[in-house]
Order: C-alpha cells, then structure tokens, then sequence
C-alpha cells in the first residue's frame, strides 16, 4: 500500500509554480489521503513551522527565494457522481484532480455549467478558494459544498456554499488562508441548461469555428481557443495568468471615468451601486503592455498578464507589479489589487 503522505525536506519549488521561481521550501509534504492531515500536522518534525497549501502553483508569487515552512500538497485524484436525478447531478471531486481535466470528466457525462472555465490552470481544491471565474461563470454559481481540515478547530468540515461567502475572486478561505485546507468540493451540475454565451467573443468564436451550435462541448472548445489565443502559455513563458482583479468602484466613478475615457470597458457589478472595470485597459491606456524590465515583464499579449521571461525572482515580479499599480492610480485615481496570493511579503 502507498504511504498516505510523504515528506521532502529542502525541496525546490521551482518547476511547482508557474512563474518558475526559484525557491527552496523548508519541507514539502506530498498527502495522498486527506484522512491522514490531522497526524501530519501533528508530527513533531513539522511543529511550529508555517504551512502553505499549494496545487500546482498558479496562482502563487513567491516573493523571495526561500519559504521557511511547511507546503502542503494535495495529491488525491477521486471524482464521483454521489446523487443525481433528471434535473441535475452532485459530483464530489479530490482536491488534488486537475481542474481542466475536471471539466472535461464532467462534460462527458453530459454535465453543464464548467464549459466557460474551460482550461483554467490549477486543481480543484483551488477553485473555491479564488472562486475562480470566466467569460460570465464562477464557480461559487454551483459549490452545493467544500470539505475542508478545519487547522484552528483541528478536525474535518464540510462548509455549505453559504458558509463560503464567496465574492468577485474572493471566499472565505482567501480571507482566512492559514485555517481551512480544502480537501475536496462538491459541485451541483445541472444537466440542461441554456448556454452561457454573454461575454463579447464567445458567439463570434462559435461562428469562428463552423457556425458550432451551442452545445457544452463547443462552448468549451471556444474558451479554449480564446484563452490559448489571448494568454500566454506558462509552459513557454512563466506567469499566473490574470496578475491582477478588475477593480469594482462606485458607479459615480465609472461613470466620470468613461466621459474622461470614452473607450473604457464598463461591466454590471452584481450591485446597481458599483460597476467593474477593465484592469487590462487601465494598464495598456497606462502605456505598460509589452513592457520589460530584465527578465520580469508584462505580456504584450495581454496587459493582465506578468510574466518571468526566464531569470526573475519574485521580488523583481513584485516590484513591477507594484509599479504597474501605481502608474494606473496616479493617472485613473483607480488601486489595482492582485490576484495571486502572494507568499513572503505583502502587496
């Protein structure tokens, strides 16, 4: 039988983060049963030492070269139709099962709702963390539950979505990192359902492809093409794909901003109160797309994106970033807040 965790001391993270920093982890603790989390925070070769859960690290800037702690890896790969009727199915996934793979497992069942995340990097246990989100969808639209290891109360539990309060790239867990570690989520998919095709490009996509009628799969095939055509590859060039969150301001601002901007994108908010605007307009208005500074850089892709061209270390990445920020605050009065978690320093 295979040990349930497996522990590496001084372990490079380099090739487990898609920046491609280097950085040397005090302990990597690979777990292949979430039953044994208890017991292995408990070892006494582990006591005192910070603990931070990592996927597969996109979404994640070490922001120096050494993490003195614990990482904690998730590695269980079961998923499994656990209910189901004519309307809809409950799935239970591993947190350690890729997300894209994910997708693709519950569109073969004839399941929708996943087809707009479609080639989103990272594992499942992430996805309710960032409440991961694209073109129109979040995944907090179909979390029926997370189950977690509770570090503080040091037992198992299983959160409703409401518990979650998940947000725009925001949740309970974000706001309290070093509590909970997610061990596995449950997802209720429905099995017919109108596609959702209102983000600008998706129908023009379809038509791109054949005319593709709407279904799940075709849906999923156009995100793929999309995000593949408008984002980097981080197995060609390192990055976390979308560095920083659209900024949610007050309606009275977005609406001074477009008169200022008339070509500003402005979207709903989920509030008649706020407005969403576009990070990557602000930045490339700004004038930093494309812009370099060594081997840290912003993609002349997409203005969103940061990227490690070969040889940066994440305080170089961190400091552009900053940089950035500033630029779009000082012209647009608006603060850019990043979306990865950033480990070793604050933004």
């Amino acid at each position: 039988m295979a040990a349930a965790y497996s522990l590496a001391w001084d372990a490079s993270l380099r090739d487990r983060n898609t920046f491609r920093i280097d950085c040397q982890a005090r302990c990597l603790a690979t777990v292949h049963d979430a039953a044994v989390l208890p017991a292995l925070l408990a070892d006494p070769a582990l006591a005192g030492l910070p603990v931070l859960v990592l996927g597969e690290g996109s979404n994640v800037l070490f922001a120096n070269g050494q993490y003195e702690g614990v990482v904690l890896h998730l590695a269980g790969q079961d998923a499994g139709v656990i209910g189901e009727d004519e309307r809809c199915a409950r799935v239970r996934v591993d947190g350690g099962v890729n997300w894209d793979t994910l997708v693709d497992w519950t569109l073969a069942r004839g399941l929708r709702g996943l087809e707009n995340l479609a080639l989103i990097p990272g594992q499942a246990g992430a996805a309710p963390i960032q409440n991961i989100g694209a073109y129109g969808v979040e995944i907090g639209e179909f979390v029926a539950a997370v189950e977690a290891y509770d570090r503080i109360a040091r037992h198992a539990a299983r959160l409703s979505a409401q518990d979650c309060t998940f947000g725009y790239r925001d949740s309970l867990f974000k706001r309290d990192p070093d509590r909970y570690v997610v061990t596995a989520i449950e997802l209720e998919l429905p099995r017919d359902a109108a596609p959702n095709l209102a983000y600008a490009g998706l129908r023009e996509e379809l038509v791109a492809m054949g005319d593709a009628p709407p279904t799940p799969c075709n849906v999923a095939t156009a995100v793929r093409r999309i995000r593949r055509r408008k984002l980097p590859d981080p197995a060609v060039i390192g990055n976390a794909g979308s560095f920083f969150k659209n900024p949610v301001v007050a309606q009275a601002l977005a609406e001074e901003l477009h008169r200022r901007f008339p070509g500003l994108p402005v979207f709903p908010a989920g509030s008649a109160e706020l407005r969403k605007l576009s990070a990557a307009w602000l930045i490339e208005r700004a004038g930093w797309r494309g812009h370099r500074d060594g081997d840290a850089g912003i993609s002349a892709q997409h203005a969103l994106v940061l990227v490690n061209h070969g040889g940066a270390t994440g305080a170089q990445l961190l400091g552009l970033a900053r940089r950035v920020a500033d630029a779009v605050e000082r012209q647009f009065g608006v603060r850019l807040e990043p979306e990865p978690r950033i480990v070793g320093a604050s933004f």
